[in-house]
């Protein structure tokens, strides 16, 4: 894996007196890279809504089945993670990279400590490539130019967008984002994203009292979305079986997991 070098000023972006999202999901998720602030407000926020402990661990299970899925059954080996959070067991790279030792993985995120354990975690085969780039989900541009010099934009890529759309507040500036990386994919590529929903049929209305906690005491600030509206994010796209689900749900054994308020869904560019 290459080593992107830490932007100017990146360090001072790192403030441990402040829970932050990537140390509050991987506490949620068991994981040691936080910090007791982190412990103390992601305690507060499973208090008032027990089940997030839940929607941290589907939405991880997401991710190891949509990659199983685009590697073997779609014959992906492109993936471009925008939001990658902390490192734990069963990264994207090292689920593709089991299927297929030559697949291309591309991690992005913005946080300096998902930054330092990228550079020491996150390394591949020796056939395939894993990097990582230092770049903002607000600016897609960015993230294209850097991961083209590692991934071929002329072969598939699946785009994965696991939780970070909802730290994107103004709507039309998220579904902006979405087009443009998706018009930047050739036919057969693929978009997989999980987003938290405060749709009552998935029992989301807890997510709307948690998240005001969390958008006071937390960093980054955070929103749910209508199944409607996240439907939209895959506008021009064919969503593939099951559809827009809860995330516990998509391609999942029967009865194995409770739903959860967080849709999840794979689609590919036609």
């Amino acid at each position: 894996m290459s080593e992107s070098p830490t932007p100017a000023g990146g360090s001072a972006r790192l403030n441990t007196g402040v829970a932050h999202n990537a140390r509050v999901w991987n506490y949620w998720i068991g994981g040691k890279d936080n910090y007791e602030v982190d412990q103390q407000v992601g305690e507060q926020v499973a208090g008032m809504f027990p089940i997030i402990r839940e929607i941290a661990r589907a939405d991880r299970w997401f991710l190891g089945r949509a990659v199983r899925f685009l590697a073997e059954e779609r014959g992906v080996r492109q993936f471009l993670d925008v939001g990658t959070g902390l490192p734990t067991a069963d990264n994207t790279h090292q689920i593709a990279q089991r299927i297929a030792p030559d697949a291309r993985i591309v991690y992005v995120d913005n946080d300096p400590i998902v930054l330092a354990h990228a550079r020491t975690l996150l390394t591949g085969t020796h056939e395939g490539l894993t990097d990582y780039i230092d770049a903002d989900v607000h600016d897609p541009a960015a993230i294209l130019e850097r991961a083209a010099q590692t991934l071929d934009f002329t072969k598939p890529v699946a785009v994965m967008m696991l939780g970070i759309l909802n730290f994107v507040l103004d709507y039309d500036k998220a579904r902006e984002i979405v087009r443009e990386l998706v018009a930047a994919l050739p036919s057969g590529s693929c978009l997989a994203l999980t987003h938290p929903t405060f749709d009552e049929d998935l029992g989301g209305a807890g997510q709307i009292p948690a998240m005001k906690f969390w958008n006071e005491n937390a960093t980054p600030p955070i929103t749910a979305r209508s199944g409607e509206e996240i439907a939209a994010f895959f506008e021009g796209l064919d969503l593939l079986e099951p559809g827009l689900v809860s995330c516990s749900k998509w391609r999942a054994e029967p009865g194995s997991r409770a739903v959860v308020p967080q849709f999840g869904a794979v689609a590919v560019k036609p």
